[in-house]
């Protein structure tokens, strides 16, 4: 760790906060900008960070001396605010004539929260305002197993409660009103480990029960497709740990939902206390502290802000290079095997698979046996469709409401054996799957067998017909963050996967273009 203590300044958006880190927390000073009416105004955010940047910091290094370095949130923020907390860091940096750290304000939500909870290696539900990431950590980078389509939960949430003149932020009063009220029947937007949130946010703000049951229903709904996805980065990655940070996750609701999922898998879970949940000069002093330790400072002259910085970008060089995927069976007494996935526990006889999706917990009862039944009857249906038009896929052999029963398929999981002749393969097989008009949904390499030299495609059960290219955009997309957030050699295999999907879909060049575009697409809005 490096001597002598670090002094951090956050400044992303709402809360402009300064702090100072030792060997443990010293000092922590904040002053937030609450806007007048309606969300955050970048410029007015940035003036109100700049006429009490001066107070906030001389709080934070009171009684304290011999700082020996400045770190900064460098971003993912919003442009005005990144700047002013960043022109305050170089001089302060100069001044003192000590190094100054650029930090990455999702890492640094991660790092505090490792440092409070004393998880080592967990998965990472960090939700904010502006962010919706699940995480975890593989040679020497945070990857980012599924994320936000379009807009935080935070934001989401807030948006909803300026269009029924709550107050600002509206998590809060949120939680407040749904601990009153009885949940109403939502859209639920679940793309494998990807969600979006604005087709809820459209339909709360449009529905005219009481405002009790929209809240109820938007948390029960939001947190839930949260908690989902975390589910599956869990049971693809074989962690056995899960962190809750960001601001939202204060909301002792969405913390009940994380904690019931956990149990269930036998995982552990924590939170850190709510002063390093939000935005908060701590998380960015540690982490400065930690960075500067392995070797890692900025150059005055490259210390731009960085609006758009992702947390996979950070070469995480303070930490080991992280603990591959782990793979569980257990094997019961009649000899059969079986293995828990996201939704399902899956039997495996000698000849036959027995899949049946799990009652959660972390869910209402109606919406849970809605997307089971759902999501069951949909997967008998589309399996057969995908196996008619070519794709190889398991034999159904029974249908129930809850469960389905088909041939047993040999194999390993491509997860286990990565090479870019298998994974070549398995784009063909996907582009004969998009060619038919059918959306996995959950495109992983853990629902993808290799048999032989063939690959055979599993568990439909977000799957669709559809011939939007958005839809095929978000496929190609959750198989390529599956890649790059569980090997280190994805941009290999993802040339692979495209020269296989090229050559069975004629439409690839449009599709990969929009796979593109939804890899670019702005998370802090």
């Amino acid at each position: 760790m490096q001597k002598g203590p670090v002094l951090g300044i956050e400044g992303t958006a709402w809360n402009l906060s300064a702090s100072v880190f030792g060997d443990d927390l010293v000092t922590l000073s904040s002053h937030p900008y609450q806007p007048p009416h309606g969300g955050i105004h970048p410029r007015e955010a940035a003036q109100h960070h700049a006429q009490v940047m001066k107070e906030v910091i001389a709080r934070a290094l009171k009684g304290v001396s011999g700082i020996s370095g400045v770190a900064f949130s460098q971003g993912p923020g919003l442009g005005p605010c990144l700047r002013t907390a960043a022109t305050a860091a170089r001089a302060l940096a100069l001044g003192w004539g000590v190094p100054l750290v650029g930090v990455n304000h999702c890492v640094a939500h991660m790092e505090i929260g490792r440092f409070a909870t004393g998880f080592d290696d967990p998965i990472v539900l960090y939700v904010s305002g502006a962010n919706t990431q699940v995480l975890g950590f593989l040679n020497h980078r945070y990857r980012i197993f599924g994320e936000t389509l379009d807009i935080g939960l935070g934001n989401a949430l807030d948006k909803f409660a300026r269009s029924r003149d709550l107050p600002h932020p509206g998590g809060p009063a949120i939680e407040a009103l749904a601990a009153k009220g009885e949940p109403i029947e939502l859209p639920y937007t679940v793309k494998g480990m990807d969600l979006a949130f604005s087709g809820i946010v459209s339909a709360a703000k449009e529905v005219k029960t009481p405002i009790e049951d929209v809240c109820a229903g938007l948390q029960e709904t939001a947190f839930a497709m949260c908690v989902e996805v975390t589910e599956r980065a869990l049971a693809h990655a074989g962690k056995e740990e899960v962190i809750l940070v960001g601001g939202v996750g204060a909301n002792r609701r969405l913390q009940e939902m994380v904690r019931a999922m956990c149990e269930d898998r036998g995982a552990r879970f924590a939170v850190p206390e709510p002063r390093y949940l939000g935005d908060n000069g701590a998380m960015i002093a540690y982490t400065g502290k930690l960075m500067l330790a392995s070797g890692q400072s900025l150059p005055i002259g490259e210390s731009r802000v960085i609006p758009g910085f992702r947390a996979d970008e950070v070469e995480v060089t303070w930490r080991g290079a992280g603990q591959g995927m782990i793979i569980r069976h257990n094997i019961r007494e009649d000899g059969s095997e079986e293995a828990r996935g996201a939704e399902a526990v899956v039997v495996l006889g000698k000849d036959s698979v027995e899949k049946r999706r799990c009652r959660k917990r972390y869910r209402v009862r109606s919406l849970d046996s809605r997307l089971i039944a759902e999501r069951t009857r949909a997967e008998a249906r589309i399996i057969s469709l995908a196996r008619r038009s070519g794709v190889p896929t398991p034999i159904i052999s029974d249908v129930t409401r809850d469960t389905l029963v088909m041939e047993r398929v040999e194999g390993p999981l491509l997860k286990e054996v990565l090479t870019p002749e298998n994974v070549r393969e398995a784009g063909g097989m996907v582009g004969r799957l998009h060619s038919a008009g059918i959306i996995h949904g959950d495109l992983t390499t853990s629902n993808i067998i290799v048999r032989g030299e063939n690959c055979v495609l599993i568990d439909f059960g977000l799957a669709l017909v559809s011939s939007d290219i958005e839809a095929r955009g978000v496929d190609l997309h959750v198989f390529f963050q599956t890649l790059e957030s569980t090997t280190g050699d994805h941009e290999t295999l993802q040339r692979a996967f495209t020269d296989g999907y090229s050559a069975e879909f004629p439409g690839f060049a449009e599709v990969l273009s929009r796979e593109q575009e939804i890899e670019h697409r702005g998370r802090y809005l």
